[in-house]
């Protein structure tokens, strides 16, 4: 299929993108990276009335240290995620997640924070974003709002974005010292969409995870902190007990890649695997 008829504004800056907001409202879509958003627009899942691209902005993408915070500007590639010696250094769970995010077609042109406000409940980057504590800026004519990725996800491709914002800039905290995380997927192919996925960070004191943030994705409707996973791991439950625990309060969707019950067997499997890196020290699954 064709996209239907819709206008093109180059922004130049945020001003041009506000512009076009105060004129259109909802009816005008962002385009960072385009690599979801312009399959929907074809199929005429959306029809915009104005696409603004937003690549031309400067100050938007790149990768920064602050002290112990990282900050990724919104319309960084994939790629440049890949290749970032900080990223692998400071953020070795973005590093090693971003391999399993589609194909390198796809990684040369999707974005980072397009991924996020994107919101595919199978995608590894809000997974990781959630499982890091990330905080997203976004900006608008009336200021900046911040909002920690935990609160961001709503449902299926929904966020709390506003109409009138732009997803800026996101930031990160360094791993520091004791820290450890894990990333297992499970697809039908290498790139393809995860059918189920796990994201953890935490810190390793003696045989127990403190601080566990654990996420699974590519099962429910967006991602989120298992708090039974956290409370059982600080008090010192094994694996096994804490997978199934998990499992046992998901609420998997079912879709082209399982039903619920399988996406649920698959979860446990990968959460058990996932708490057997933290505590062993390996962690790209």
């Amino acid at each position: 299929m064709k996209a239907a008829a819709f206008k093109y504004l180059r922004a130049e800056n945020l001003d041009n993108a506000f512009d076009a907001f105060a004129e259109y409202g909802d009816e005008a879509l962002i385009l960072a990276g385009g690599q979801s958003l312009m399959p929907t627009i074809n199929l005429r899942l959306a029809q915009p009335a104005v696409l603004v691209d937003i690549n031309h902005i400067s100050g938007l993408s790149g990768i920064e240290q602050s002290g112990e915070k990282i900050q990724i500007g919104a319309t960084t590639r994939h790629f440049e995620l890949a290749n970032s010696e900080l990223v692998a250094s400071k953020l070795p769970l973005i590093a090693s997640a971003i391999k399993h995010v589609a194909h390198r077609g796809v990684r040369n042109r999707g974005t980072f924070g397009g991924s996020l406000v994107h919101a595919d409940p199978a995608a590894e980057m809000p997974a990781c974003a959630v499982a890091l504590g990330a905080t997203l800026v976004l900006e608008s004519r009336a200021g900046e709002r911040r909002i920690s990725a935990s609160d961001f996800f709503l449902g299926v491709m929904s966020t709390d974005r506003r109409p009138d914002e732009i997803l800026t800039s996101i930031e990160l905290s360094a791993d520091g010292p004791g820290d450890v995380w894990a990333f297992r997927e499970l697809s039908r192919r290498h790139g393809d969409f995860a059918m189920v996925g796990v994201t953890a960070k935490a810190r390793r004191a003696s045989e127990r995870l403190e601080d566990l943030r654990l996420v699974v994705f590519g099962c429910e409707e967006c991602p989120q902190i298992s708090a039974v996973a956290a409370s059982l791991a600080a008090s010192g439950q094994e694996p096994v007990a804490i997978a199934q625990a998990v499992a046992e309060e998901l609420n998997p969707m079912t879709d082209l890649t399982g039903d619920a019950e399988t996406k649920r067997f698959q979860a446990r499997s990968l959460i058990e695997q996932s708490l057997g890196d933290l505590l062993e020290g390996r962690a790209d699954g």
